[in-house]
């Protein structure tokens, strides 16, 4: 990719497009009433995704941009249980349908900070409130220093189907940068522990533009982290935004990267995952040629939710716990984000629900645009426009930005269908951003878009 695209593009913050619209345009217009209706309206017999989110981690890693609380003590975490355990019965309740479970995820903070007894009582109470059966994929992240081989056969024997494992980087000069030291014998014996349990399915997290990062430290990384055999990597930028995240002022703003050496970066740890028979998936995600991911991007049929690239294609996530968000297909909502807060409502009988958003006809034309161009770096923006009722010339034809975009050879426009050079795919949510209504609001919470 050319410097001067780089220059123009790379450094604007940008969303990373997750969901349409994005959580900046949730408001408390949309609270616990909308979401108890949408949920007695959800139809029988339709495959739901959950989320539980499990806001607590033993310390603080700089670069984090979650939602999470750091505890020495197992009471927080305890208590916290008994109020999720109650949101879990009390959305059960508002749901007129036993309905299937298609996909259950476990999020953090560190999920897998739940003792095994706590953990195997969640995903029984999960069973009874909601169709589990062969076809159910139960995913969990994890930080491999806190993983005990007790807890690994734990989540074999509960079910778990997929592990994604943090690992950031490998370089030691990196993470004392970042607060996270693990070793590379940390992250092989979780995978080893955690195949043995059952888990089939492995999955790294790395990140580039982390200070003191180069692209020699970046190969090195995901050259160790290749040979502990992964089926799926997650290669994410960092998103440095300390006015949003404090703990961020822990890092060493001049240590940091910039464009060039992010893309420099991701364009390095692309090569080296390529060349040991990884296949890209979108911006940020590789497989190996025989998983799901491949096969469903294969056949046009990749989705995009609030995990990243995935092959789930249920049309509702319920979200559990706080700060979670949930997906109906009449809009997004949100739990209270801090957990003294969300517990307030919980304990008192009543949903969570902080905020939302309620869709448009607008919004989900543009949303289906904008998860095309995420997933396959194209979008039949005629066809797609068509199956919405809509001329494609109110989308095209008055398009400043994707214009732009076009005269600078970052996307190109052909009988309605708007195509992201291979060599641009880093600037996607450039081309993605010239579909959002609402580019110009609330900008201050992305990441740089390269």
């Amino acid at each position: 990719m050319s410097e001067s695209i780089l220059e123009k593009y790379g450094e604007a913050r940008l969303p990373r497009y997750t969901s349409y619209p994005t959580a900046p345009r949730f408001s408390p217009a949309i609270a616990s009433g909308s979401y108890g209706d949408w949920l007695e309206q959800l139809p029988a017999n339709d495959p739901v995704s959950l989320y539980l989110h499990i806001p607590f981690c033993r310390s603080m890693c700089w670069y984090c941009g979650c939602h999470t609380t750091i505890t020495r003590q197992d009471r927080p975490i305890l208590d916290y249980l008994t109020v999720l355990r109650d949101e879990i019965r009390i959305v059960a309740r508002r749901i007129p349908h036993h309905l299937p479970a298609g996909e259950v995820h476990f999020g953090g903070g560190t999920p897998t900070i739940i003792s095994p007894v706590e953990f195997l009582s969640l995903m029984d109470l999960l069973r009874d409130c909601y169709g589990f059966s062969d076809r159910t994929r139960v995913a969990i992240e994890i930080d491999p220093r806190r993983l005990s081989p007790e807890m690994a056969r734990t989540l074999g024997e509960a079910g778990v189907t997929r592990a994604s494992l943090g690992v950031q980087s490998f370089d030691p000069v990196v993470q004392k940068a970042i607060n996270r030291i693990q070793t590379q014998r940390q992250t092989a014996d979780a995978t080893d522990n955690l195949r043995r349990s059952g888990v089939g399915s492995i999955n790294f997290d790395l990140i580039y533009g982390l200070p003191h990062q180069t692209v020699q430290s970046c190969i090195d990384t995901a050259k160790a982290a290749i040979a502990m055999l992964p089926d799926r990597f997650a290669v994410f930028g960092y998103a440095h935004i300390p006015s949003f995240k404090k703990h961020q002022r822990m890092i060493d703003e001049a240590a940091l990267p910039d464009s060039a050496a992010r893309n420099a970066q991701a364009e390095a740890i692309a090569a080296t995952l390529a060349a040991a028979g990884y296949r890209q998936i979108g911006l940020d995600h590789f497989a190996l040629p025989d998983d799901d991911l491949v096969k469903v991007q294969g056949a046009g049929r990749l989705r995009r939710n609030f995990q990243g690239y995935t092959t789930d294609n249920c049309e509702t996530l319920i979200g559990f716990g706080a700060s979670a968000i949930g997906r109906m297909k009449d809009g997004y909502v949100q739990n209270e984000v801090a957990p003294g807060l969300y517990a307030q409502h919980i304990v008192s009988g009543q949903l969570a629900t902080a905020k939302g958003y309620r869709l448009t006809g607008e919004d989900a034309l543009r949303a289906e645009i904008i998860e095309r161009l995420m997933c396959d770096f194209r979008a039949n923006v005629g066809a797609i426009c068509r199956t919405h009722g809509v001329d494609p010339s109110e989308l095209l034809a008055g398009n400043g930005r994707l214009k732009e975009l076009a005269e600078d050879r970052v996307a190109t426009i052909a009988d309605g269908v708007v195509h992201v050079s291979l060599e641009h795919r880093f600037v996607v949510r450039a081309v993605a951003a010239a579909f959002d209504a609402y580019f110009d609001q609330s900008m201050r919470t992305h990441s740089k878009a390269a």
